[in-house]
């Protein structure tokens, strides 16, 4: 069971890396506009992702991995990227994913 946990947490962290990876193309996505059935399609995607991400944190804190603060922190952070999402039409900030790789690649 914990096997699985962790794979899971990996596959998740590889996902977040992808999405934060840089896009050359971004001016072109920014031009996108998801449909409404879209949308929705996405809220209930990323709203599915991110419960069972918090599981996985709830898990941690539960194995003493995390403390309850810790945990609430980064679940607020979840619930502040969904809301940015939610904003954007779900449609991905990729000038922030932009800055941050140029930041990686100056460091």
């Amino acid at each position: 069971m914990v096997k699985y946990l962790l794979g899971f947490l990996a596959v998740c962290m590889l996902s977040v890396a992808t999405l934060s990876a840089p896009v050359s193309a971004a001016e072109d996505i920014k031009e996108v506009e998801l449909t409404e059935d879209q949308r929705m399609e996405m809220s209930l995607l990323q709203k599915d992702a991110i419960e069972r991400k918090k599981e996985i944190i709830n898990k941690y804190v539960e194995y003493g991995v995390f403390t309850e603060e810790k945990a609430q922190k980064m679940q607020a952070h979840m619930d502040e990227k969904f809301s940015e999402l939610e904003e954007n039409g779900f449609i991905p900030d990729c000038e922030m994913s932009k800055k941050h790789s140029e930041q990686d690649e100056n460091n």
